[in-house]
């Protein structure tokens, strides 16, 4: 028979504090792991590491959490002011410790975790099974712990969700898959036979090229070109089947022309530091445009001229070819991503506005914006182009003649109201002319300077470059 000071059985004796069941253990660990986004941004820091479209999801990620957070805790929670549950109606297996002074509608975790998760999943969707249920469990957990309602719960989400959505409206999702090409038709070289590929030597951007390539095309050849003493189509040679080459935009740009001269199909090996045009093709890595060349898959593009000198991406007339012009001439003493820097600073500080008449219409302009295509997003920073053959020109520029020109151009850009501003225009059409009534203008296209011309003429080729694609 048990005596009375014996130790009861706990099974039979409820305890005064009930010990944590791992599920309650690890809701108050999740919930304390987002407070300030911590979480957030650890999982961030995880997806920039595998890749640009790691980076961007990333980036919108945290871009909606902390507009979403200060939505919800700096501008609803003052206005609403709702007292928190009374936290002991929680048994304290489940609790986290000290309570949150702060408003409890709606719930700042829940917004973050939403926000988090619906933009990130906006540029990456492969991310949305795993973040989906991870941002529920945050939000859950808020009410698991008794620091909120489910109602201050289920409107912080919807906030969350909101502002991410509403971001595609400020800050468009970049497509991920390939642009439009026309039907094209190219053979397939097995392990390059019949290849002729380019490398610029005197570009640092493809260091490496030649031993992969040759590595994994052992039938091609390669031939590097020094742009300072040799002439591209005696490097070039003859006697070849399509032509590659393996660089930067510019020497994509030069390398294009004698292919589209000879009728010939382009490989593009997206070895150099800026890739514009093999990533429009969908060509990410140099192996993607390996595989097109095997197999023969191929697409036609359009490509524009400039003074018929020939250009794949963009061309612009202002500030950014005297930038370039800086750019080169600080580079050899400081290197290229530091010289771009000062380039740019003293551009903008130096910079006055042009006299040009576009097509016509004159008017004082800051810079001009032409693409091989419309590109998005419309404004001061176009990216990218979902149509590789919709035969125009896309003819952006910033008037000068308007009131705070510059600074307006730059806040309707954040905001995605560019078109509906009077500083900013746009035109599309297959040729324009812009004649510089203020003296010879130096324009630049695909990140070479031309020659500097009182008028410039900008056109659409009637024939289209085949290229590889996947």
């Amino acid at each position: 028979m048990r005596t009375t000071d014996e130790t009861p059985d706990p099974m039979t004796v409820p305890a005064a504090h009930p010990v944590a069941r791992p599920v309650d253990q690890a809701l108050r660990l999740l919930t304390t792991s987002a407070n300030h986004g911590v979480l957030w941004f650890g999982v961030a820091a995880i997806g920039a590491l595998t890749g640009k479209r790691g980076r961007r999801a990333a980036l919108r990620g945290v871009g909606s959490l902390a507009v979403s957070s200060f939505l919800s805790n700096t501008v609803i929670k003052p206005l609403v002011g709702r007292r928190r549950p009374d936290i002991e109606r929680t048994v304290t297996a489940r609790r986290i410790g000290k309570t949150p002074w702060t408003s409890s509608f709606p719930s700042g975790h829940s917004a973050s975790a939403a926000a988090f998760a619906t933009g990130a999943a906006l540029e990456m969707p492969a991310a949305l099974p795993v973040l989906a249920p991870l941002a529920a469990a945050v939000a859950y957990s808020r009410v698991h712990v008794g620091v909120h309602y489910r109602s201050d719960v289920i409107t912080g989400a919807a906030i969350g969700v909101a502002v991410a959505l509403a971001g595609r409206w400020l800050w468009p999702v970049k497509p991920w898959g390939p642009a439009n090409t026309a039907p094209a038709d190219a053979p397939a070289l097995s392990e390059g036979e019949g290849l002729t590929i380019v490398l610029n030597e005197k570009s640092g951007s493809s260091d490496g090229a030649e031993d992969e390539l040759s590595a994994a095309l052992p039938k091609a050849r390669i031939v590097q070109w020094d742009p300072e003493n040799q002439s591209l189509e005696d490097a070039i040679g003859t006697g070849m089947k399509a032509l590659g080459v393996a660089g930067g935009d510019g020497t994509v740009a030069s390398v294009a022309t004698i292919a589209q001269e000879r009728g010939l199909p382009l490989a593009v090996f997206p070895f150099g530091t800026l890739n514009h045009f093999a990533g429009a093709l969908g060509l990410n890595t140099h192996a993607q445009a390996i595989d097109a060349v095997e197999a023969g898959t191929a697409g036609g593009v359009d490509i524009a001229r400039i003074n018929g000198d020939l250009f794949l991406n963009t061309a612009s007339i202002g500030g950014y070819p005297d930038m370039v012009i800086r750019r080169d001439r600080y580079t050899k003493r400081m290197g290229k991503w530091p010289a771009t820097a000062l380039a740019l600073i003293r551009t903008l500080r130096r910079h006055t506005p042009m006299d040009l008449e576009i097509n016509g219409h004159r008017a004082p302009v800051w810079v001009v914006f032409v693409g091989n295509g419309v590109y998005r997003p419309r404004g001061l920073a176009p990216a990218w182009r979902e149509d590789l053959v919709d035969g125009l020109l896309d003819v952006q520029y910033l008037r000068a003649d308007k009131k705070l020109a510059r600074t307006r151009g730059v806040i309707y850009s954040l905001i995605g109201m560019v078109e509906r501003s009077t500083v900013f225009h746009a035109v599309d059409a297959e040729k324009v002319t812009i004649i510089a009534h203020g003296g010879p203008e130096i324009p630049a296209h695909d990140g070479e300077v031309g020659e500097a011309s009182t008028t410039i003429t900008f056109e659409v080729d009637p024939e289209l470059l085949t290229v590889y694609r996947p």
